[in-house]
């Protein structure tokens, strides 16, 4: 299964949540691989460390390939990096996809990951993190993908994105990739005992929305998490918002 965890607005834990995720994936012994597409690099540090900084290839010459005329292309494959997780790969993102996003969108590159993923073997689960942006690698990953995430913080900044990004992902799936299915709204930094949060998640699921049942609670755990390059799942697997992650997870596999 392709995942894409999708959202323009930054700040909401796109890369928290495709991380951790994937690493409850990888516990569950599937073969998991982590595909950062944002040029800040978050998933690729929070799986690697500083590690991540200076590794090659990346994504960025993996797109950068799609530019040349080389009759033999390199493989997919050949960009993955093991993590120190068992059945966790990665494919590292660093600031050098800024500077070839011009050239990859006059040059109609868009199905490049696409057809990239269709031929990828051997992992049972695929989890692609996007920039806070509708730009190009967004829009690949949208196109490439078969179920979409979207983490949704709880505040009314948030809720009016919200209803830009459905529209998106909307008319991607018409355009582009019909079967491409928003999967649901992750609730993210959850506080159940404010009256706010609550309310927003009420109303959006009055209004019919897909709300995933499994919310994501607010801990400064998991900035200890970012900071010693260990998802919850490796950190500290007893604890709530571990837990958390790992019901999101089964919700999805059910």
């Amino acid at each position: 299964m392709f995942r894409v965890v999708f959202n323009q607005k930054g700040g909401v834990g796109k890369s928290t949540i495709v991380c951790n995720l994937a690493a409850v994936s990888a516990s569950r012994g599937l073969r998991t691989l982590v595909i950062d597409l944002d040029p800040q690099g978050n998933s690729s540090q929070y799986l690697l460390g500083e590690a991540a900084q200076d590794l090659q290839p990346s994504v960025a010459n993996f797109f950068e390939s799609a530019l040349s005329y080389s009759l033999k292309e390199p493989t997919f494959e050949s960009f993955i990096h093991e993590t120190d997780f068992e059945n966790l790969d990665v494919i590292v993102a660093n600031a050098d996809l800024d500077a070839l996003t011009s050239k990859l969108e006059s040059r109609h590159k868009i199905f490049k990951l696409r057809d990239a993923l269709k031929a990828l073997k051997g992992y049972d689960a695929v989890y692609i993190d996007t920039p806070p942006a509708l730009n190009f690698y967004s829009r690949s990953a949208l196109i490439a993908a078969q179920r979409c995430l979207i983490p949704f913080d709880c505040d009314d900044f948030s809720r009016r994105a919200l209803y830009s990004v459905l529209e998106n992902v909307k008319e991607i799936k018409h355009d582009h990739n019909r079967g491409l299915k928003v999967e649901g709204i992750v609730i993210n930094q959850f506080q159940a005992r404010a009256g706010l949060p609550q309310q927003l998640v009420n109303e959006l699921v009055d209004e019919g929305h897909p709300v995933l049942n499994s919310y994501l609670s607010q801990s400064v755990r998991i900035r200890e998490s970012h900071q010693h390059a260990r998802p919850m799942i490796y950190l500290e697997p007893r604890h709530k918002l571990a837990q958390e992650f790992v019901a999101l997870h089964e919700e999805l596999y059910a």
